[in-house]
This record gives C-alpha cells, sequence and structure tokens, in this order.
C-alpha cells in the first residue's frame, strides 16, 4: 500500500530525502549557505507537480465527524502504549533531535530521548502530580510540570500531555479544536491551543489507523515526530 499523502501521487526518492534532511537536518545543510536556483520552467513545473500532490482536505461533516469519534472511541480504552520514533524540536533559533522511546500507562509517562551524536540519554518520567528529569543535570530534577521542566532545562517546547493524544490522531481533552481531514476520513490537520498539528504519513495496516509522522507548530516552535512502532498493552 502506497504511503504517500494522496493516492496515486507517489514521492519519489529526492522527494523522500528532502522531507528526511527538513525533518532532521545534518550539520552540513545547517551550515550552507548555498542556494539553488531553478530555470523559471522548472520552478513552475516543480510547483505544478507539488500543487497535483497537495493532500486533499476535507472540512467537518456528518460523515468525518463520525469517523473521528469512531477513532477516539476505540482509543478511549487503551491507556497503556508505547511509541518508538525519531523526534526533533526547535523553537526558531535553538532545537535539537533524537530517538524517542515513549511509554504511557494512563497518567503514567516514561519520555526517553537518546541523541546518537553526544551519545547521551535524558528520561522523563512521572504522572499526572509528579516529574522527574534525568540525565540533563549531575543531580535528578523533580518538579510538579514535565513541560516546565524540558522548556527550562532543554529549552524545549514540548505540550507532552496534549501531544499524547495528538500522537494517537485525536483531539485533547478539555479544550476546543478544529479538525480537517483527509479523503479517507482521517484527521489532516488539527488546530488546538495555538498548535497547528498535520498528519503526513499513516500506518493503514492498523485499525484504527495510527499516525505515522505528525508535525505539530506553534509560533517558532515545531515539533516532528516519525513513529517507526507502535505497541498496546491494553
Amino acid at each position: 500500500m502506497s504511503r504517500s499523502p494522496v493516492a496515486g501521487c507517489r514521492l519519489s526518492a529526492s522527494r523522500r530525502r528532502t522531507e528526511r534532511s527538513w525533518l532532521f537536518p545534518t550539520l552540513s545543510n545547517q551550515r550552507s549557505n548555498t542556494r539553488t536556483r531553478l530555470p523559471l520552467p522548472l520552478l513552475a513545473a516543480a510547483l505544478i507537480l507539488l500543487s497535483a500532490c497537495a493532500p486533499v482536505r476535507v472540512r467537518e461533516n456528518p460523515r468525518t465527524v463520525a469517523a473521528q469519534s469512531a477513532r477516539e472511541a476505540a482509543f478511549a480504552g487503551q491507556t497503556r502504549w508505547t511509541i518508538f520514533a525519531r523526534i526533533a524540536v526547535s523553537n526558531g533559533s535553538d532545537g535539537g533531535s533524537g530517538e524517542l522511546e515513549w511509554r504511557q500507562d494512563g497518567s503514567n509517562y516514561s519520555f526517553i530521548v537518546h541523541t546518537p551524536v553526544t551519545g547521551k540519554t535524558w528520561k522523563l518520567t512521572g504522572d499526572a502530580a509528579h516529574a522527574v528529569l534525568e540525565g540533563v543535570d549531575a543531580q535528578a530534577l523533580t518538579g510538579t510540570d514535565p513541560e516546565r521542566l524540558l522548556l527550562e532545562r532543554l529549552g524545549w517546547e514540548v505540550p507532552l500531555k496534549d501531544l499524547a493524544a495528538w500522537v494517537r490522531g485525536l483531539r485533547a481533552a478539555g479544550m476546543p479544536a478544529m479538525v480537517q481531514y483527509d479523503a479517507r476520513d482521517r484527521p489532516a490537520v488539527i488546530q488546538q491551543a495555538g498548535w497547528k498539528i498535520e498528519y503526513r504519513d499513516w500506518f493503514d495496516d492498523r485499525n484504527p489507523p495510527l499516525p505515522r509522522k505528525v508535525f505539530a507548530s506553534r509560533g517558532d516552535g515545531r515539533i516532528r515526530v516519525a513513529i517507526s512502532q507502535w505497541s498496546f498493552d491494553g
């Protein structure tokens, strides 16, 4: 089954490489100031191709609302899950990336990031009332707000509680949301709490389908999650 955003519009190898380099930039392309100018006819052709491959966006209607409600009902009782992924976070001037192992058990969580470049690993664990950040400083850091610990110690703006819903293609609880859907009634864009969450690829062999690539943005903040494996424990 094609993993292209639109059926019949398969991504080329070069475009997949471009997307990977945008998601996880290397040191070389961060420093490069070289700009390649395309001839006008080629630029026009590229824009037409990108337009043709643009994902379909469908506004909420009774069919899409029913599909999203069914998705949320299916996951309501599955509160124990794990993802393995690559994550990249930036704030417009600084950022970081690494290999992510995220385990969720109700309100209990374990958010572990390993950075292959430095060989370091840090771990954020906790529940609804407590958070512990290890591996950043010599001493473990504790608090009541995991998002504040990440922001103050790493400069990462990650709305952890809401992201736990968004990575599953769900609306975060307790706040309004605007949702656009793709041609298969899966969420394409969720806008909530000032964040724009885009779904770029899916595991279509799961029922309901599970997100493979989740890109979130708010202001200068960017979060990119490319999931390689999902598992549910109950």
